[in-house]
């Protein structure tokens, strides 16, 4: 499908990883005249929920510590983990369903490799062959931290340089493999529900991925970096933080055939909170 939209092009053309580079120095700004603008700019014009804010908005250091800003406690109650996997994210669903003929669907008429996305080696892709994906697209009013959706125990994980379009409904639906082909990370947890994935991805403007866990990768690095940890990797419990978006994008889950069935009332578009039961745990 030709991609014929100026929204679509002007992502071709543009310097993407530079104009990231950029916006992530201002973002990081900790002079006051230059924070204070973007973030009550940025409040405002995404209708940013500030009260659930756990600071003030005078309290950020600077516009990524807003971004990334934590919620207050309660805020975000969790489902029952013991019964359902949860969402990693506030957002909205933009696909999920099986993972079939080692592909993941992602639009009308477009699908990518999950060995692609994953970057573990075909062995590791295969284990999830049957199995179930669910993508949450995570808009730039929303809460950017990412949990837990069951509880594991972090075995490896790989960074994946690559491009950063934007992973919007439109750009999904114009850009072939758009997941499998945007900076990514891709970690992979071991627990109850046997191997799971859990993907960040990237996206145009996004400054950077980050871990509660120490890790050697940079943003927009040019060569994949790989990392086992084994038996020294961290648990983590069901809801618990893994991880933080410096500006936009997309998560991505990815489990075992016979683990999990996603609630029949998610669809594409559906809004979701971090915390809410996205499906029934079939082998807890």
């Amino acid at each position: 499908m030709a991609m014929t939209t100026p929204f679509l092009l002007l992502q071709r053309i543009v310097p993407q990883h530079a104009l990231s580079r950029l916006a992530g120095s201002v973002a990081a700004s900790e002079r006051r005249w230059i924070k204070a603008q973007l973030i009550r700019r940025f409040a405002a014009a995404y209708e940013v929920d500030l009260a659930e804010a756990a600071r003030g908005i005078d309290e950020f250091e600077s516009f990524n510590d807003f971004f990334t800003r934590e919620l207050k406690s309660g805020t975000r109650p969790l489902a029952d983990a013991e019964r359902f996997i949860l969402s990693p994210a506030d957002g909205a669903v933009s696909q999920l369903g099986t993972i079939s003929k080692g592909r993941i669907f992602q639009a009308k008429g477009r699908d990518f490799s999950t060995a692609e996305l994953l970057g573990h080696g075909d062995e590791s892709a295969q284990r999830f062959e049957g199995g179930t994906f669910i993508t949450v697209y995570l808009s730039p009013r929303d809460y950017h931290r990412v949990h837990m959706p069951a509880t594991g125990r972090l075995q490896s994980s790989v960074y994946i340089p690559g491009d950063l379009f934007s992973v919007n409904q439109q750009t999904a639906e114009g850009i072939d493999r758009l997941f499998a082909r945007n900076e990514r990370l891709a970690c992979m947890f071991e627990g109850e529900d046997g191997l799971f994935a859990s993907v960040m991805v990237g996206a145009m403007i996004v400054a950077g991925i980050d871990t509660v866990w120490p890790h050697a990768f940079t943003g927009h690095a040019r060569a994949p970096v790989r990392e086992d940890f084994g038996a020294d990797g961290m648990a983590l419990e069901a809801g618990a933080e893994m991880g933080r978006f410096y500006l936009g994008s997309t998560v991505m889950l990815l489990f075992e055939p016979g683990r999990v069935e996603w609630d029949a009332s998610l669809s594409p578009g559906a809004p979701v909170r971090m915390g809410q039961a996205l499906g029934r745990r079939l082998k807890a």
